[in-house]
């Protein structure tokens, strides 16, 4: 038996759109040469000549971003203060890993279009037609157009979204982690915003997020390569950093195969 593994998250880059322009990532890069002072600091009066191959010290990067950039998971805290009918909102250092390494499910919504609302009727019909009756913790990942967006200026703008009642269907049958390759897992801001505008019914604003204050649950956001993967028979991993008290943490997700 051999095992595989597919690469499901995005990679922090300055260059590649994955977030409004107000919260994107910063990477600062430092070579070899440049951090001499930090040699310095432990070795005093060390010159970078005087190291090996006259290198300087070490490669480093200096990062400023969210929990919510990149490929990360969203703990019940980011939703909502409570979760479960009222219970406090468990944060990302709390979320127990059993939930984080699963059978996966992809259901493949691509052909929906962008701002579409998915529905608990669209979930059953495509795990009828995939043949998978869910288990309870089984990770279900969702497949959008955004998938094939990435870095595209109107990233966030582009994919279906998960509806309260489609995100329902799968908690009440024991889902506690989800996924998306879209900036969120609900639909994108600016179709909500103008149904919003039309309807004046505010509890359309991330109805997906907000069915974790019934059923707590996670959800990975900006997923990969979700194309790539069959509608079900591989594990996902995707355990979290571990951050106190916070929202969310990055992940480096994975389909791992047992062939």
């Amino acid at each position: 038996m051999t095992r595989r593994f597919i690469d499901l998250s995005i990679t922090l880059d300055n260059d590649v759109v994955s977030d409004p322009p107000f919260m994107r990532p910063k990477i600062t890069y430092e070579t070899h040469q440049e951090t001499v002072k930090e040699l310095q600091h432990f070795f005093p009066g060390v010159t970078a000549e005087q190291t090996p191959g006259g290198e300087g010290f070490a490669a480093a990067e200096w990062v400023t971003l969210t929990t919510h950039n990149g490929t990360h998971l969203d703990a019940p805290y980011h939703f909502s203060p409570t979760m479960d009918g009222g219970e406090r909102a468990i944060t990302i250092d709390e979320v127990p890993l059993d939930w984080c390494f699963r059978p996966g499910v992809k259901l493949d919504f691509r052909a929906f279009p962008d701002g579409y609302v998915v529905t608990a009727a669209d979930v059953e019909a495509e795990l009828n037609r995939i043949g998978h009756e869910l288990q309870p913790l089984d990770i279900v990942l969702v497949n959008t157009a955004a998938g094939k967006a990435l870095g595209r200026p109107d990233f966030v703008n582009v994919g279906c979204g998960m509806g309260y009642e489609a995100t329902m269907y799968l908690t009440t049958r024991g889902v506690r982690v989800t996924g998306t390759d879209a900036w969120s897992w609900d639909a994108p801001f600016s179709y909500t915003a103008e149904k919003v505008k039309q309807t004046g019914d505010t509890s359309l604003i991330w109805e997906g997020h907000k069915a974790g204050r019934d059923i707590g649950y996670c959800h990975l956001e900006k997923l990969h390569n979700l194309e790539a993967l069959p509608a079900h028979g591989f594990t996902v991993s995707c355990f979290p950093h571990k951050i106190k008290g916070a929202s969310a943490g990055w992940t480096r997700a994975v389909a791992i195969f047992e062939d």
